[in-house]
C-alpha cells in the first residue's frame, strides 16, 4: 500500500493528502553484560572498544590509559568524544588497539569511542556527526615509488 491518499474535494477535483511514516526509533546496542562495542580505525591501527556505565577509567591492551598513552595530547584526543557530549567520567572504557604508531591508535581509540557512544545514545550522534567525530579519517601513508628515494623525495642530485 502507498503512503498517500487520494480524496475528493468539495469542487469534486481530486487532493493529494500525504501521510508521514512513522518515525523511526533507533534503540541502542547493549549486549548481555551492559557494554557497547564498535571499532574504530586510523592510519594502519584498528581499535576494538567497548564501553560501559562506570568512573571514567581506561584500559588500554591490559594497561590503564596513562600509561599506555603518555603523552597528554594522546591521551586529550581520547576524551574529545566524551566532552562534546558532556559524558566525561561517566563510561569506563575497554579497549585493544594493534598495528600503527601511538598517534593512530589514539585516533583509532577516538573513533571507536565515537562510535560506541553514538550506538549507546542514538541522540548524541549529531552532535558527534557535526564535530566529525564518527569519520574515520582515511589519510595512509603513500607508498614509495621506483626511481624515489621515498614516496615523493628524489635522490640527491650531484653535478660531479
Amino acid at each position: 500500500m502507498s503512503d498517500e491518499t487520494v480524496q475528493a474535494s468539495e469542487a469534486g477535483e481530486p487532493v493529494a493528502e500525504i501521510v508521514a511514516p512513522a518515525p523511526v526509533v533507533l534503540e541502542p546496542k547493549i549486549d548481555e553484560f551492559g557494554r557497547t562495542y564498535a571499532t574504530g580505525k586510523r592510519k594502519d591501527a584498528v581499535a576494538r572498544v567497548w564501553i560501559k556505565p562506570g568512573t571514567g577509567a581506561l584500559t588500554v591492551n591490559g594497561r590503564t590509559g596513562e600509561v599506555y598513552f603518555a603523552r597528554p595530547v594522546l591521551r586529550m584526543v581520547l576524551s574529545q568524544p566524551f566532552q562534546v557530549t558532556e559524558r566525561v567520567g561517566q563510561y569506563d572504557i575497554i579497549c585493544t588497539v594493534a598495528g600503527g604508531g601511538l598517534s593512530g591508535q589514539a585516533g583509532a581509540v577516538r573513533h571507536g569511542l565515537s562510535k560506541a557512544l553514538s550506538l549507546r545514545e542514538p541522540d548524541l550522534r549529531a552532535v558527534l556527526k557535526k564535530a566529525g567525530m564518527l569519520t574515520r579519517d582515511s589519510r595512509v601513508v603513500e607508498r614509495k615509488k621506483y626511481g624515489k628515494r621515498k614516496a615523493r623525495r628524489s635522490f640527491q642530485f650531484s653535478k660531479r
